[in-house]
C-alpha cells in the first residue's frame, strides 16, 4: 500500500478522475460490448477482435485499479492557500538561475502530474527536493545524472 500521501493540486485531481470516469465509463463498456460480439463469433483463437479486445480489457482493468489507489491516498493542496508564500513548497511555480545564468521557470505539482517538458516537476523529483523551503536569493545544489548544479532561486509565486 501508499504510505505516504499523494500530494496533488486541484487540477491534478480533477484530471485523474476525470481520465477514471472516461475509462470506466465509456472506453471500457465499449470495449466490453466488443468482446461479447467476437465471442460470438466462434473460434476465439484466430479472433482478433476478441484477443485484442481482451488484452485492452485487462490493460484498462490494471489502469483503473492504478487510478483508483491513487484518488485514494490523493490529498489536495491548493496552492494559494499556502500559508509561507515567501519560500518554495508544493504548488509554487519557481524561477531559478544556474551557474551560467540560464533561467528555468518550474511549477511543483504531484508526482502524477509532472510533466518536466512543460515545466512541472514532481515534488519528490531531485530538483524539488533541493528547493523546498528556499527563499528568494538561496543557493541550492542538485546531484542530477549530468552532475552537480548550483541554482539560484530568483523568484517564488503560487
Amino acid at each position: 500500500m501508499i504510505d505516504k500521501p499523494n500530494y496533488i493540486t486541484p487540477a491534478g485531481f480533477a484530471a485523474l478522475q476525470a481520465r477514471y470516469h472516461e475509462l470506466f465509463s465509456q472506453e471500457r463498456p465499449k470495449l466490453v460490448e466488443t468482446v461479447s460480439w467476437a465471442a460470438g463469433n466462434g473460434d476465439r483463437s484466430e479472433n482478433g477482435d476478441y484477443i485484442y479486445g481482451k488484452k485492452r480489457l485487462r490493460e484498462i482493468d490494471r489502469e483503473l485499479g492504478w487510478l483508483s489507489r491513487r484518488i485514494k491516498a490523493a490529498k489536495v493542496i491548493n496552492p494559494t492557500e499556502q500559508p509561507d508564500k515567501s519560500r518554495i513548497w508544493f504548488g509554487a511555480t519557481v524561477t531559478i538561475a544556474d551557474e551560467d545564468d540560464r533561467h528555468r521557470t518550474l511549477s511543483i505539482v504531484g508526482d502524477d502530474e509532472a510533466e518536466a517538458g512543460k515545466g512541472k516537476i514532481g515534488w519528490n523529483s531531485p530538483i524539488a527536493r533541493a528547493l523546498r523551503g528556499a527563499m528568494i536569493g538561496d543557493l541550492r545544489r542538485v546531484m542530477l545524472p549530468a552532475g552537480e548544479i548550483e541554482y539560484e532561486v530568483m523568484e517564488i509565486a503560487y
